[in-house]
């Protein structure tokens, strides 16, 4: 798969779902994750920060960052930013075209994504769902989104319970010659 992305949370407030939102992450190739300001966890008194709840330990694996501001918020080049908000004029995400170069930025547990980053976002997309998802699901659900739209897969199959129709494979020709060297017979 062709591009890469970067996954966060503006206002995480429970350690659990951004470690499982990382490890998430992680599972799926994002090339780093993040979070914007975030809030004291209710329980543990303590910042949340990425180690809890991250099994698979992603920050020897990939680039984490904290950004206590949303001005601090660095986006790399050529990278657009994707906001993930239950909205009624955001984009349904089963008919959304994920960008090759993606950060997607999640709401918080108990908020939405703010005015400033909604403002910033080039794109607003939502899950067509019945009521509000826990973060990190929703997170993982917009990921197995982009891997399904961009990893390459066959079509799905048309019957349930069959295999989908493999591709054919990529055939590349020989080489091509621009001219023809002095020593190379033309046939006629």
């Amino acid at each position: 798969m062709r591009g890469y992305f970067g996954i966060g949370i503006e206002g995480v407030s429970k350690k659990g779902n951004m470690g499982n939102l990382i490890r998430t992450g992680h599972a799926f190739g994002a090339a780093f994750a993040f979070t914007v300001n975030p809030e004291t966890d209710f329980l543990s008194g303590e910042t949340v920060t990425k180690a809890y709840a991250d099994t698979s330990k992603t920050d020897g694996q990939i680039p984490f960052y904290e950004y206590d501001t949303i001005s601090d918020m660095h986006i790399p080049k050529g990278c657009q930013l994707v906001g993930v908000e239950l909205d009624d004029s955001a984009a349904e995400l089963p008919e959304f075209r994920h960008p090759r170069r993606a950060v997607y930025i999640l709401g918080g547990e108990r908020t939405s994504l703010s005015e400033p980053m909604r403002e910033r976002c080039k794109f607003l997309i939502k899950i067509p769902t019945k009521f509000s998802l826990n973060v990190a699901t929703a997170g993982a659900i917009v990921m197995y989104d982009r891997l399904r739209c961009m990893g390459g897969f066959s079509e799905r199959a048309v019957m349930p319970g069959q295999a989908g129709t493999a591709k054919p494979a990529h055939v590349s020709g020989g080489p091509i010659r621009r001219r023809l060297k002095t020593n190379d017979a033309i046939e006629t």
